[in-house]
């Protein structure tokens, strides 16, 4: 299935894949209170999704685990994209009756999309989001008007058609946010290797996009500059995906991370690449 922002072919991220420490209760979160489906199952990882055909997200609980090391690279947060505002103000009213009011819950207007953000059991971080009209959006040149500011929670509420039923078969991952060791490495990463464009910037953190999206990608120093890489069996990222619309765009930007010294790993038909933190990311066509 391809996706597409604005009609326009787009290279987006696709799939994350991250290590929690007990898999069981892990689905008892993602499944069972967020409402993905499960698509494959062993006994050390689950592949979940929403529509029942494209993985969204994989949650792994590899050998000798650890607890997430804190002030390392890797994942600030992922982005699950609901369709619809509706979606999110009936997310928003599951929460809150299915925790009795316990769940820490953060709440933004990003003026480009309304949020919620909580972690997983294991301290993942997770924003669940909305966009809104794209036509509404504010750019002043290749910048767009972002910034966080209180969610409006009783106006979204009043949105509320239908109770949460679980991820609404359209969903998908709107954006992924990293903790970096070098922002100025990042930024020539993903615009000089990627592709992508700065759209906004704030002290320590950048955030771009490819063909006029809000954000794609959002990196960030605030771990400290030259954060570690963290152990490859904490909790945390293993990987993303950026899908890319077809090969020849695909193997044109290897092609530009090979002339940058990229390290670029082929795994069956599959890329790995590595960016200036360490972080994987899986290169995929759909």
């Amino acid at each position: 299935m391809e996706k597409k922002f604005f009609n326009k072919p787009t290279i987006y991220v696709g799939e994350v894949n991250i290590n929690v420490t007990n898999l069981e209760r892990s689905l008892d979160f993602y499944r069972d209170f967020l409402g993905f489906k499960v698509l494959e199952q062993t006994g050390e990882q689950a592949v979940l999704t929403a529509d029942g055909e494209n993985p969204l997200l994989t949650i792994v609980q590899p050998a000798n685990v650890m607890p997430k090391q804190e002030r390392t690279t890797g994942l600030y947060h992922f982005a699950i994209l609901l369709p619809k505002r509706a979606d999110l103000a009936a997310l928003l009213q599951h929460i809150v009756e299915k925790s009795g009011g316990n769940m820490r819950l953060g709440a933004s207007d990003h003026y480009v999309s309304e949020a919620l953000y909580f972690d997983d059991p294991d301290g993942n971080g997770i924003e669940i989001a909305a966009d809104r009209d794209s036509a509404n959006w504010e750019w002043t040149g290749s910048q767009v008007s972002m910034a966080t500011v209180a969610l409006d929670a009783e106006g979204l509420l009043r949105d509320m058609n239908a109770p949460w039923q679980g991820m609404p078969e359209e969903t998908v991952i709107g954006h992924i946010h990293l903790h970096v060791a070098d922002i100025e490495k990042s930024r020539s990463f993903y615009v000089n290797g990627i592709g992508y464009d700065i759209v906004t910037e704030f002290p320590g953190a950048l955030f771009s996009s490819h063909n006029g999206y809000h954000h794609h990608i959002g990196m960030n120093t605030w771990n400290g500059e030259n954060a570690p890489q963290p152990s490859p069996s904490s909790v945390g990222l293993n990987w993303y995906s950026l899908v890319f619309p077809d090969e020849a765009k695909r193997e044109e930007t290897l092609e530009r991370l090979r002339g940058m010294n990229v390290k670029i790993t082929k795994i069956e038909s599959d890329f790995f690449v590595e960016d200036p933190s360490g972080i994987k990311i899986r290169f995929v066509i759909k």
